[in-house]
């Protein structure tokens, strides 16, 4: 059973930061894509980035270019996003991803982890 757990999120200041992690079981980490999308309320699901199985990076969404950082350690079967400098509108829901696509697909999703930025 594949399971993809989100940690990390919670309230952080606006111009702060925050590391969010994701701990993938049950399939050949090493062999997927990972990424990372979010929901704010009201909002679809955005794409922010993916990362490829080898460590090669997607184009970061416009909104978190800059700003946002994705890196994964195979060894730990993890992901993470490093969030820096972040604002009120990166509120959301933080859901990352195996076998991402930018249309809003993915093979798996984790159960998603909420990143609120107060101003």
């Amino acid at each position: 059973q594949v399971q993809l757990v989100e940690s990390g999120g919670g309230l952080v200041q606006a111009g702060g930061s925050l590391r969010l992690s994701c701990a993938a079981s049950g399939l050949t980490f090493s062999n997927y894509h990972m990424g990372w999308f979010r929901q704010a309320p009201g909002k679809e699901r955005e794409f922010l980035v993916a990362i490829r199985w080898s460590g090669g990076i997607t184009q970061y969404a416009d909104s978190v270019k800059g700003r946002f950082t994705i890196s994964r350690d195979n060894a730990k079967n993890t992901v993470y996003l490093q969030m820096n400098r972040v604002k009120p509108e990166d509120t959301a829901v933080y859901y990352c991803a195996a076998g991402p696509s930018r249309l809003g697909h993915a093979d798996y999703w984790g159960q998603g982890t909420q990143v609120t930025v107060s101003s």
